[in-house]
């Protein structure tokens, strides 16, 4: 299995990259990575902190996009940046799955349009996989299509079961859909038309959702137009970050606290592990007929690492010939 990893995407780039794509090489040697990018810098840079390259096949790319750049230049004005070289790169066979901590809208657009749609498919979306106090679920589409029609709701909730099941191997994975209300009646046209669809459609469908019930468990996938799905993503991550901080500012208030802190610290990390987001490397971009994954901006070396391993089972299921299968059908 090769994963096609852009050197240059993300904040921390390209080290954190490089580092990452050695921590997978360590803990999946059965993993062969492509790293994309100025092969100049990218052996500056491991040059300068001790870093042995030699396991990682190199394809050079003259330029790299930046958060600000608008989506359509990874397709024009910067069509040879490490991004578009991975994509294309993947799109004509030399590896089998995409990874990049670059920018959101370019590396969604990049995969509708080089690597190309899933025959069927309306829409590809962007999938974040994230915690729960039950385990991880799909939030499918996190922010790639603003407006929707019903039937692409039902395609997203379709790819999110496969993957949950393929991948994540949850059998019959349970599928909500986003709404204001839990009873049938609840929500919008669009929601109505949805809810309809996705009760005749061959998945595990439980009903609708409130966006307080997901924390809890109450699906492995919840289906939702890309705004509100953003809005829950980008909610969900602050509250996160905001809960781990206010146990941190208790437990070192004083030194009673700092006392319990040291009784309770295996307890205090296991709850950080469960909201840390980089232990499942970040989204996929569902409908193309390669995984493409789009790690988190801020990875660091443990999401790159985790966001390569997923691309690599992702290709390696064959979960996308049974998605086109099931819309096809």
């Amino acid at each position: 299995m090769k994963v096609i990893v852009d050197a240059f995407g993300g904040d921390n780039a390209p080290l954190a990259v490089i580092e990452g794509c050695l921590r997978s090489r360590r803990e999946h040697p059965e993993i062969e990575i492509v790293l994309v990018g100025n092969e100049d810098k990218v052996r500056q840079c491991a040059k300068e902190h001790d870093l042995d390259i030699s396991e990682l096949e190199l394809a050079h790319a003259d330029t790299e996009l930046t958060m600000e750049d608008e989506p359509g230049v990874v397709l024009k004005e910067k069509k040879n940046s490490s991004m578009a070289v991975g994509l294309r790169l993947t799109a004509e066979g030399k590896g089998d799955a995409f990874v990049s901590a670059g920018n959101s809208g370019a590396i969604t657009l990049g995969a509708t349009m080089i690597v190309k749609r899933i025959k069927g498919i309306k829409r590809p979306a962007f999938a974040p996989i994230m915690p729960t106090s039950g385990g991880p679920f799909m939030l499918i589409d996190g922010g790639a299509n603003v407006e929707v029609r019903p039937e692409m709701l039902r395609q997203f909730a379709i790819m999110g079961s496969v993957y949950m099941e393929k991948i994540l191997g949850i059998e019959n994975p349970k599928v909500v859909l986003a709404n204001v209300g839990t009873e049938d009646h609840k929500g919008d046209t669009l929601r109505h038309e949805a809810f309809a669809l996705l009760k005749e459609t061959d998945i595990n469908f439980i009903g609708n959702t409130e966006a307080r019930d997901i924390p809890a468990g109450v699906a492995d996938v919840v289906v939702a137009d890309g705004f509100t799905g953003n809005i829950i993503a980008k909610m969900y991550e602050g509250a996160a970050k905001e809960i781990v901080g206010m146990f941190k500012g208790v437990f070192y208030k004083n030194l009673k606290t700092k006392l319990a802190a040291l009784m309770m610290k295996k307890e205090m990390y296991e709850l950080k592990q469960y909201f840390d987001y980089n232990r499942y490397g970040g989204a996929v971009v569902m409908g193309v007929n390669k995984p493409v994954f789009k790690a988190h901006g801020s990875a660091n070396e443990v999401a790159i690492a985790a966001a390569v391993k997923a691309a690599a089972d992702y290709a390696a299921t064959g979960a996308i010939d049974i998605i086109a299968k099931k819309i096809e059908g």
